[in-house]
């Protein structure tokens, strides 16, 4: 939002323009800030403000902002840091350099506020679309400890671990989903616009017609006649769950599912261990506070189960007992987690001991993925040869028995 102000300078000179802020009290801040003293400010109004950059104002609310963005921003602000560049300086060099509308906007509000005389922390926490709760608390932890250059080291290899860690993991799953995909589709082409042809000449001759052919012959009857039903149905299904998967229970059932499930419940398990360790270590080592560190690893974790058994950790920590001796009563925790917990616990090296066992578990899910991949292929291609050769033997086998009775 912009307003038109007249001020008078430091020195009693007269100056008037326009700034852009969130609020109006926030562009007096700034404008303060500035040493002005502000003798009136307005929100400019009219037909400009409905022009072409209005409008991508607009559009850019409605931009998601990528977490590999996230990224790239913590690292430019990190090396700026450490440069020695200022707050202040460091973001107006990002805004220049930063193509997404969407942040760059945040970017320039956030400038604003911090102008204004806001915390970066506090700044960054009325953004949670771009900065999430752990990346508030470790940005407040480095204002309060005078260490944000190293803070927002720390900030941008954990958030380059986590976001290596998660595209690993979904690019394993993209192309068994792309192929299964492809291959129902064509199947559903086939039953709907192939097999009908093909069973009115296997009526027509009269021949017996095979148990498993009759079958397929059906599911094509099926899809043609009750096709737009079951894909209504299917929707229906779809905002059900969509809809229970926000209830309590339903964050509970799928987060469950989904650690449980075969082949990927694995991989799953391994990730959300090893964010919690790597969480945990990066909290600690930014001089945030156990208890504090369990909170806000159980707002980033991603799973319901495991944001339980953290914020049941918090509680048992506050009550005087050890991490290790709660994450100990859970079956989700691995014994090896809680037992080198204990280790750096007694030792007094919790941190160095988190940073070794979310490496361990980033590389085991290395390896996972890899196996999971090399798995996948062949278990694919014997899955996708027996659908379609079903299918084959349903429609040839009858037209040869056609053939060999002439």
């Amino acid at each position: 939002m912009q307003f038109r102000y007249k001020a008078r300078t430091g020195e009693g000179g007269a100056t008037e323009g326009v700034i852009e802020a969130a609020s109006v009290d926030l562009a007096v801040s700034s404008l303060q800030q500035r040493n002005f003293l502000v003798l009136s400010i307005e929100p400019i109004e009219g037909a400009a403000g409905m022009g072409i950059g209005k409008i991508a104002e607009w559009l850019g609310v409605f931009e998601r902002i990528p977490m590999e963005d996230v990224v790239i921003l913590t690292r430019q602000l990190s090396t700026l840091f450490e440069a020695k560049v200022p707050v202040v300086e460091s973001l107006k060099i990002i805004i220049g350099e930063t193509e997404s509308r969407a942040l760059r906007k945040n970017i320039s509000d956030l400038l604003d506020d911090i102008q204004g005389g806001m915390p970066m922390s506090q700044a960054m926490s009325r953004r949670p679309e771009v900065f999430s709760k752990f990346y508030v608390a470790m940005v407040r932890s480095g204002e309060e400890s005078g260490k944000l250059e190293e803070i927002f080291r720390f900030l941008a290899d954990y958030l380059e671990r986590s976001y290596e860690l998660a595209r690993k993991a979904r690019n394993a799953l993209i192309y068994p989903a792309f192929v299964l995909s492809a291959f129902i589709a064509v199947m559903a082409m086939m039953l709907i616009f192939v097999v009908p042809n093909l069973a009115n000449i296997l009526v027509e001759s009269g021949q017996a017609i095979p148990i498993y052919t009759r079958i397929i012959i059906g599911f094509s009857d099926l899809l043609r006649n009750f096709g737009i039903i079951l894909i209504l149905l299917l929707a229906a299904l779809g905002v059900f769950l969509a809809r229970y998967a926000k209830t309590e229970n339903g964050k509970i059932y799928f987060s469950r599912l989904v650690i449980a499930a075969p082949l990927i419940g694995g991989l799953y398990k391994k990730i959300y261990l090893s964010r919690i360790s790597d969480n945990l270590h990066t909290l600690l080592s930014g001089g945030i506070t156990v208890v504090r560190a369990l909170e806000i690893t159980s707002e980033v974790v991603g799973n319901e189960i495991y944001r339980k058994i953290l914020l049941d950790s918090m509680e048992s920590v506050k009550g005087g007992n050890m991490i290790s001796e709660s994450f100990s009563k859970y079956e989700d925790i691995p014994p090896l987690l809680s037992q080198m917990i204990r280790i750096g616990e007694e030792t007094g090296k919790l941190d160095y001991i988190l940073k070794s066992v979310a490496g361990f578990y980033r590389r085991d899910v290395d390896n996972f993925i890899d196996n999971l991949v090399s798995l996948i292929e062949p278990i694919l291609i014997v899955a996708l040869g027996l659908g379609v050769g079903i299918l084959v033997a349903a429609v040839l086998v009858p037209i040869y028995n056609i053939s060999t009775a002439f």
